[in-house]
């Protein structure tokens, strides 16, 4: 069954099609976050704000949150409370 997880600022993630949830510190991130915008397969969801995570989906798309991974990670295991606290990011 299909689940969507909040990535922020009311952006929403099918969570049946999630890879991966990566920093986006590293040079490596940063090198994917290139490729796709070159690709054009980059989502961005940050609204403007400072890049924190990086998610990647079955469909090569890379999409991009303002929130830590950490956050995600809580949210996609299913912490309900989290989700309904922090729905207004």
């Amino acid at each position: 069954m299909a689940g969507l997880i909040n990535i922020g600022f009311g952006n929403m993630v099918n969570t049946d099609k999630i890879i991966s949830i990566i920093s986006s510190d590293s040079a490596p991130a940063k090198r994917l976050i290139q490729k796709g915008k070159e690709q054009e397969s980059l989502i961005d969801a940050t609204q403007g704000r400072r890049t924190k995570s990086v998610i990647f989906t079955e469909q090569n798309k890379i999409i991009l949150s303002a929130l830590q991974p950490e956050t995600l990670a809580g949210r996609f295991n299913g912490s309900t409370a989290e989700v309904c606290d922090d729905a207004k990011d």
